[in-house]
């Protein structure tokens, strides 16, 4: 092969580098969500959200106001507003639901008859208010690696949740601090179902 041959082979090979390199563009900026989060004080919002985030939950103090995180996955960025869930702050909860897109209520399976009867009417209140009643809900049962932790099915049966959430976009998962992968694919599914609903705006 001559030296001009040589050259352009390499020139070319240069050429498609660079297209590579400079033509290919930024990958496309992956959607964001923003999303409501509540729940009883000590259910273990905080301690999830921080288990996204791979921040330790050690030490943790509960929210007596607000928190924003932003909580990164593959293919979404899930802006979480996280709601103190004391008796005194429950009531202000619906100041804070506008321009939500979803809705992540945290539950302890393990908890008294009493918290799970509170929980059980917060949740019914929240997926029939009007800011939150077309949103996708992604309930989780937290402190499943506790002995008293109630099965997804009981707490199913017990929140009512077939007859009350029929027609609706809803989740019910069991999680722990124990197994975080079980916990990022409850928020996989609930990415799924955001995207599935923006793909229906679309064709709307």
């Amino acid at each position: 092969m001559s030296d001009l041959r040589i050259t352009e082979a390499f020139l070319y090979m240069d050429y498609l580098c660079f297209r590579a390199l400079c033509c290919k563009g930024p990958p496309p900026a992956r959607p964001e969500y923003d999303l409501v989060c509540i729940g009883l004080s000590g259910s273990g919002k905080t301690s999830l959200l921080l288990r996204l985030c791979s921040e330790s939950p050690e030490n943790v103090v509960s929210t007596t106001g607000f928190s924003i995180k932003a909580v990164p996955f593959q293919n979404a960025i899930l802006n979480v507003k996280e709601l103190g869930g004391a008796d005194n702050i429950r009531k202000y909860w619906s100041r804070y639901y506008q321009g939500s897109q979803g809705v992540i209520f945290v539950l302890d399976s393990a908890s008294s008859e009493g918290d799970l009867e509170t929980a059980r009417n917060e949740l019914h209140s929240a997926l029939q208010h009007p800011q939150l009643c077309t949103l996708p809900f992604l309930i989780l049962a937290s402190h499943q690696d506790k002995p008293a932790a109630r099965s997804v099915q009981e707490i199913k049966k017990y929140f009512e949740l077939e007859p009350l959430a029929r027609g609706k976009r809803w989740i019910l998962q069991p999680c722990s601090l124990d197994d975080p992968d079980a916990l990022k694919d409850s928020f996989s599914q609930l990415i799924s179902v955001l995207e599935e609903k923006d793909h229906e705006a679309m064709r709307m």
